[in-house]
């Protein structure tokens, strides 16, 4: 039996938020004089949204904040999928990381955020937070999977000298990659909530946090609820290609089929 999708994300649904909106900013319209401040129709955000495309700048402040929360992302990846590996085989260096992998998991993100702008510039918040947030999970879900690699076919490997790299893509490669594909599902939205975040707290010049918070400073809710759709689009966007292209990588490099359901 075919397993849903829990991600999925069905049109009817969005179109009756949609309407909880509208219904929601009429019915304020009628209690309040100046409800629009509050809570704008969907089509004054849509509105809003069409005008911010037709700008350079609008493009141009995706690209600022897309380069370096993604940056970050891909960053945490790399650092958490390679310090993995040494921290199967070493149980002391397993150890040292544990309680630093807690403190990230456990302490609010904000914290990070105040404490990093003591020793980084704003331009640098967003990709540091973004790999703060990525980093633990990727690195549990690297470990996990390494640890669920089948002993007997290990074993069997060792006893007719199957060269490491064959090992890596036929054993390892396929019980690390359900465990991975499901850590960057997480850590692509974890890595946006953040580094918006930080954005908003750190307000470097040209960035969307900036315009989300110059749009709340000034009442612009409109534009607020138009930067926060972008925000939102772009992460589903940069979530299903990223994940597209795992699972292909994946595929070619052993034959993999990823569960897709996570």
């Amino acid at each position: 039996m075919k397993k849903p999708a829990h991600n999925s994300i069905k049109l009817w649904a969005v179109l009756v938020w949609l309407l909880v909106w509208q219904g929601g900013s009429m019915l304020l319209a009628h209690r309040l004089p100046h409800a629009h401040l509050l809570l704008p129709s969907p089509l004054s955000a849509f509105e809003s949204l069409v005008g911010l495309c037709a700008t350079a700048a609008f493009w141009k402040t995706i690209l600022w904040s897309t380069v370096r929360i993604f940056g970050g992302f891909l960053a945490a990846c790399a650092a958490a999928s390679l310090l993995a590996v040494p921290a199967y085989r070493f149980r002391p260096f397993r150890e040292l990381l544990a309680p630093a992998v807690a403190a990230v998991k456990s302490v609010p993100v904000a914290s990070f955020i105040i404490l990093a702008l003591v020793w980084l510039r704003s331009t640098q918040l967003s990709f540091f937070i973004s790999f703060l947030m990525v980093f633990p999970p990727v690195y549990l879900g690297v470990l996990t999977g390494i640890g669920q690699t089948d002993e007997k076919l290990l074993e069997m490997a060792r006893v007719f000298h199957v060269p490491f790299f064959r090992q890596v893509r036929y054993l390892y490669l396929p019980a690390v990659a359900p465990h991975f594909r499901s850590a960057v599902s997480l850590g692509l939205g974890l890595c946006w909530k953040s580094g918006i975040a930080a954005e908003v707290i750190g307000l470097p010049d040209g960035s969307m946090g900036e315009r989300l918070y110059m749009a709340k400073v000034y009442y612009m809710t409109d534009e607020l609820f138009a930067w926060t759709a972008v925000i939102i689009g772009v992460s589903v966007l940069f979530e299903r290609l990223f994940l597209r292209l795992t699972d292909a990588l994946l595929a070619k490099a052993g034959g993999i089929h990823a569960d897709r359901t996570s």
